[in-house]
């Protein structure tokens, strides 16, 4: 399959090489590479017989065992198994190419040769050390870097050397030393003289977090604080940090207030400040998290950072209140959240975004992160809140680059991420034949809603990203994939906030922004593959002569060679030989008939066993109905594999159909092409033809009308629409489109042809028109012979009484009298020939009525495209019934 995939690249190839023909002139390069494709095609080298080298390796394994060499044995059949994961078309090749080669594997094996195909492992590096890293850096000889400095009032550089500084490295570097220094006390820093009365002002200064919240009496009171204490312990709250004013949940504790202000005052402010915590609760959280997802750990880096700018905004404020330089600079409560309000802002967007994917309580919550960015993104735009809009902007795309990378991946190289849950297509666990690959191979995931696995504003783009993929794996399997990452000249366009939202178009809204990028970003890796397969599939693989050759052999639309298939068909039939059931004698027929005008070779017929009306129904009644024998003949032409990725199976069962429902109505008029001249001798019981003409003249208007439908306002019309939306040179067309086209063609012939479930009582009846057409040449044949019968036996009687004519006179006249009796008698049924033929007549009327009346209800009832087409139809129809 993939010497057939790469034939007809190969021979493009081949032609440009040898000859140097530009690719202008196409009908000299299609002749010659037909020309070249026929000589390939019948060339005298067969490819190995690979199950003749399977039988060969399982009587190895076989041999191994029974001389005694099991070990062997079980490692060839462990490798064998191994290796149906991994064939290539080439592997029998290989395998025999190797059997070939061998001698006498049973006395020559040995298995300990396997141990050579194994490579050696490296041994593990040293582990590095600390002692290592001092030695080539040269810690060890620089001493100072191991001094202990004294940061106390009063020390200098210069008298500040620790009687540790003489200590070696290995006693400075010990865990020993480390926990001594851990357990160390704010005593044990304060050795200068000054360092007892510092101590002691800063225990004073922080005694109002164990002050005892009752007086000397026993009752609760509210341990007064300063405002510099209130905003220090806000600050640090709001920076995660524990408190002693808020707890663990950001809730104020209410032993404390505010000293000079109410309690209703000090609640307000230590509520606000809590509020804005809480929100900044959920931040802290993610940031402290131990996320597994890459999406998911940039979206807790992009996190760290935005927390990260709002620590550093705290440590300014913090730095304000602790060094009031001017008189002007006084840092109050209230200040202070107004002064932080635009800064929590954006964090308190993105806070919610984390409360609502946690609420939602989803175990795939990475797609909804960035659903909910997308979302917030363009509501702070909306709002107007320009912080707002950058910094979730900004996050948005940084993790928006994450879920690139599969998208990448799969538009360029045809892959999927091994083990990614978070991308939105799938591989099948199958390996499917190659014209399936296409459309079963690959599939996107759904949840059971029906609802795509993936971000919601991607929805414009799914269709060309699946396809974009799908186009590389079909350019992989023909061979060509190599030429396309050679040729790849398109840059990829930057997805970035700087770029995709610059200032200038901040009144634009991101929605459209994004698109317009994002649509962009998709056409640098789609338009090189799409337009290379499409290319192929017109130039290498015929696409355009493919499906003219199963419009002349299907749809018919040569009806010269369609009437020579046909005929053929009907004389077997008429005949009532077995010919028609013989695939042999039908292939024959098929490919005599369409010799001139498809490759004959691909061309061949059968006849379904389960398409027959009835298994035991005789030749007689296969040619009296066009129910029974037409039906089963089916006629199969052999397309290049990727050629039925846009012409697929189903689309070939309603070809088989169109062409089934041609062949009935060809059969109605065959057996009408030419009258069979009623007798006006020799004591005929219909010596007035009109009757007879007249049936057969409406049921030859009748079949002639609906072929005439169906040839050049169902056919024809949708042949060339067809053709207008395949468009072999549009650059917007891709592969899906094309499979869609033709889906809508056959789809499209097929309703307007009355094939549909809807008019299958209306088709029932038109099947019963052609079937009279049958009957009615069978009753006139039937009255001929007996006509022709009748006459011979009196002619004999007139010569042997011819002497006793007088006497015998009454006599005669009896005798054909009864001739004339038997001759009506029409088929055993009792009725003259003259009845039959009424008969039929009003038969035809009916049902030529029911088919127009069923046409017109269906169209005026139904709101399809081919409703007109129907209407259409039966205008044309109802002609006759007023004839």
């Amino acid at each position: 399959m993939a010497f057939l995939a790469q034939q007809g690249a190969l021979i493009d190839e081949l032609i440009e090489a040898v000859t140097g023909i530009p690719k202008t002139q196409r009908q000299q390069r299609t002749t010659l590479r037909d020309y070249v494709a026929r000589s390939l095609q019948s060339h005298t080298f067969t490819r190995t017989n690979q199950f003749e080298v399977q039988d060969r390796l399982r009587g190895l394994e076989e041999r191994f065992s029974v001389c005694g060499r099991d070990i062997l044995a079980e490692a060839l059949a462990q490798r064998l198994d191994s290796l149906e994961q991994h064939q290539t078309p080439t592997t029998p090749e290989v395998l025999h190419l190797l059997l070939e080669l061998a001698d006498q594997p049973v006395q020559n094996a040995k298995l300990s040769d396997l141990d050579a195909l194994v490579e050696p492992k490296e041994a593990a590096p040293p582990p590095l050390t600390w002692r290592d890293i001092a030695r080539e850096d040269g810690w060890k000889n620089e001493r100072d870097i191991w001094r202990f400095v004294d940061y106390s009032p009063g020390s200098s550089d210069e008298d500040e050397i620790d009687a540790k500084s003489h200590a070696s490295l290995e006693s400075q570097t010990s865990v020993s030393s480390a926990a001594d220094d851990y357990q160390r006390t704010a005593q044990d820093v304060a050795v200068r003289p000054q360092g007892d009365a510092l101590l002691k002002q800063i225990q004073d200064s922080q005694s109002w977090r164990h002050a005892a919240a009752v007086d000397s009496e026993g009752r609760p009171r509210k341990i007064p604080i300063t405002t510099t204490q209130l905003l220090r312990e806000a600050l640090f709250m709001l920076a995660g940090l524990p408190t002693s004013l808020f707890d663990s949940a950001c809730d104020p504790v209410t032993k404390y207030q505010l000293r000079g202000v109410s309690w209703e005052v000090h609640r307000a402010l230590v509520t606000s400040f809590a509020e804005c915590g809480l929100k900044l609760a959920p931040l802290r959280v993610v940031a402290d998290a131990v996320e597994q997802s890459p999406l998911l750990q940039v979206f807790q880096d992009c996190v760290q950072r935005a927390l990260r700018s709002f620590d550093l905004e705290l440590s300014r404020i913090q730095a304000r209140l602790v060094g009031v330089q001017q008189d002007k600079d006084v840092v109050t409560p209230i200040s202070v959240l107004e002064e932080l309000g635009p800064k929590l802002a954006p964090l308190e967007a993105l806070a919610d975004i984390v409360r609502h994917v946690r609420l939602e309580r989803k175990s795939h919550h990475t797609l909804r992160y960035l659903e909910l960015l997308y979302r917030a993104v363009c509501l702070a735009q909306l709002q107007g809140n320009r912080d707002t809009y950058r910094l979730l902007g900004t996050i948005f795309f940084d993790c928006f680059q994450v879920y690139l990378k599969p998208i990448r991946l799969w538009m360029e190289e045809g892959e999927l991420v091994p083990g990614d849950r978070s991308f939105f297509i799938a591989e099948s666990s199958t390996k499917l034949p190659l014209p399936q690959v296409w459309k079963d191979q690959f599939e996107l995931l759904r949840n059971p809603q029906g609802t795509l696995y993936a971000p919601r504003f991607l929805d414009p783009a799914i269709d060309r990203i699946f396809t974009a993929g799908k186009s590389i794996v079909v350019l992989k399997l023909m061979g060509q994939h190599e030429s396309i990452r050679k040729h790849r000249t398109v840059t990829e366009p930057k997805m970035d906030f700087a770029t995709i939202c610059p200032d200038e178009l901040e009144y634009a809204p991101f929605s459209e922004l994004f698109n317009s990028a994002f649509q962009a970003w998709i056409q640098s890796k789609h338009h090189t593959a799409a337009v290379t397969l499409r290319e192929l599939l017109f130039r290498s693989y015929g696409l355009s002569q493919n499906l003219d050759a199963l419009q002349r052999i299907y749809l018919m639309s040569d009806g010269a060679r369609s009437d020579a298939f046909a005929s053929a068909i009907f004389r077997h039939l008429d005949t009532r030989s077995a010919g028609w059931r013989d695939r042999f004698t039908l292939t024959e027929i098929a490919q005599e008939a369409f010799s001139a005008c498809v490759d004959t070779y691909r061309l061949s017929a059968t006849v379904d066993p389960h398409a027959l009306a009835d298994s035991s129904s005789s030749a007689l009644d296969a040619r009296n109905s066009v129910r029974r024998a037409l039906p089963a003949i089916r006629l199969h032409y052999r397309l290049p594999w990727p050629v039925h990725i846009v012409v697929t199976d189903d689309s070939l069962h309603s070809y088989q159909a169109l062409f089934t429902f041609q062949l009935q109505a060809r059969r109605a008029l065959w057996v009408l092409r030419n009258p069979i001249l009623p007798l006006l001798r020799h004591g005929s019981t219909n010596p007035d033809p009109t009757l007879y003409y007249l049936v057969r003249t409406k049921l030859l208007w009748f079949c002639n009308t609906l072929l005439t439908y169906l040839t050049t306002l169902v056919l024809a019309p949708a042949a060339a629409r067809l053709r207008e939306d395949l468009g072999s040179d549009a650059a917007d067309v891709d592969v899906d489109d094309m499979v869609a086209a033709h889906a809508t063609f056959v789809a499209r012939a097929t309703a307007e042809a009355c094939l549909g479930t809807r008019l299958q009582p209306v088709r029932d009846a038109v099947l019963d028109v052609f079937d009279l057409a049958i009957r009615l040449e069978d009753a006139q044949r039937v009255e001929l012979e007996r006509g022709e019968g009748r006459g011979v036996k009196r002619r004999r009687m007139m010569d042997e009484e011819d002497e006793e004519e007088e006497d015998n006179q009454g006599e005669e006249l009896d005798v054909d009298t009864g001739a004339r009796k038997e001759g009506a008698d029409i088929g055993g049924s009792g009725k003259s020939h003259t009845a039959v033929l009424r008969e039929l007549h009003v038969e035809f009327e009916r049902l030529l009525k029911f088919i127009a009346g069923g046409l017109r209800g269906v169209a005026r009832a139904s709101k399809e495209e081919a409703a007109a087409k129907w209407d259409l139809l039966a205008e044309m129809l109802e002609v006759g019934i007023k004839m």
